[in-house]
């Protein structure tokens, strides 16, 4: 009897581990995918030290230039210079506009610090983060025919903060409920900070022009100045870092010129701040 039983006690016991074990393994009931219907966790837009939508989803990264369609209005009005503490409507839409869509956005300083203050708009967008503030899709915002165009409000930063970059991962989904098949784009929308006829009349004319001349492989800055001045540069890259810092000696009054040169630079983005009396300018440049 014992001799009988016992192996079909055995064979039990095998069917049922080997089928635990295989309903672990099942994609469909263990292995899920994320899917961020009411918006992605904080710090994934790409950012100079951030993740992007790929941390979640399967697929590379793609150039979003011409995909995430971002304007800053002051009013119904485009603009490409902000007042500092104004407030400014934001809109962002896809050119391609799938059926199910997603992204985050972010402003930052060229210290990639947080650039003013963002508020959502109620079913639209929600905002996350601590010190640093994203503006989200939300679950009823993902779809093309609910919300064609996602907008939110964004308060510029105080006077000084210079050029503002805003930061944008956008999600062109298949809607498949997975996390593969998706594509991410990835893009930077730069805005300047207008000037101050106070800041005019302080120490210069507003005369500044930074630019970068690749054949000669040097960064120019040319300014004029109402009265003696300490200057200093600041040159980092995307990710932050400092890659020149020079204190210049007082500039003199009237037209004022010096060149940097960027020989021993990598190939790629760059950010020059220039400083008058701890008044910044800040300009993009590539270097090739």
């Amino acid at each position: 009897m014992k001799r009988k039983f016992l192996p079909i006690f055995i064979l039990s016991a095998s069917v049922g581990f080997f089928a635990f074990r295989s309903e672990i393994n099942s994609p469909s009931e263990f292995h899920k995918s994320p899917i961020n219907s009411g918006g992605a966790a904080a710090g994934k837009t790409g950012a100079p030290g951030e993740q992007n939508c790929t941390a979640c989803h399967a697929g590379t990264a793609q150039d979003g230039a011409n995909e995430n369609l971002l304007t800053i209005l002051n009013g119904t009005t485009p603009v490409t210079q902000y007042t500092p503490g104004q407030q400014y409507t934001v809109t962002l839409s896809m050119a391609s506009n799938p059926t199910k869509k997603g992204f985050q956005a972010t402003a930052l300083t060229s210290s990639n610090v947080m650039a003013g203050a963002f508020t959502g708009q109620s079913g639209n967008t929600s905002i996350s983060g601590t010190s640093k503030k994203y503006a989200n899709h939300t679950a009823s915002s993902n779809t093309s025919t609910t919300a064609p165009v996602w907008t939110w409000t964004w308060t510029a930063p105080a006077a000084g903060s210079g050029e503002v970059t805003f930061y944008v991962a956008s999600n062109k989904t298949n809607n498949n409920g997975n996390d593969n098949g998706d594509v991410i784009y990835l893009s930077q929308h730069m805005i300047s900070e207008a000037s101050t006829t106070g800041i005019e009349n302080m120490a210069f004319n507003n005369n500044v022009v930074i630019g970068s001349d690749n054949e000669s492989n040097k960064v120019t800055v040319a300014y004029d100045l109402n009265q003696s001045s300490k200057m200093s540069l600041n040159i980092v890259d995307l990710n932050g870092r400092s890659v020149f810092n020079k204190t210049l000696i007082n500039g003199q009054i009237g037209k004022n010129h010096f060149e940097i040169s960027t020989r021993d630079f990598n190939s790629g983005v760059y950010i020059v701040n220039f400083f008058i009396d701890n008044k910044p300018f800040s300009k993009r440049i590539i270097v090739r």
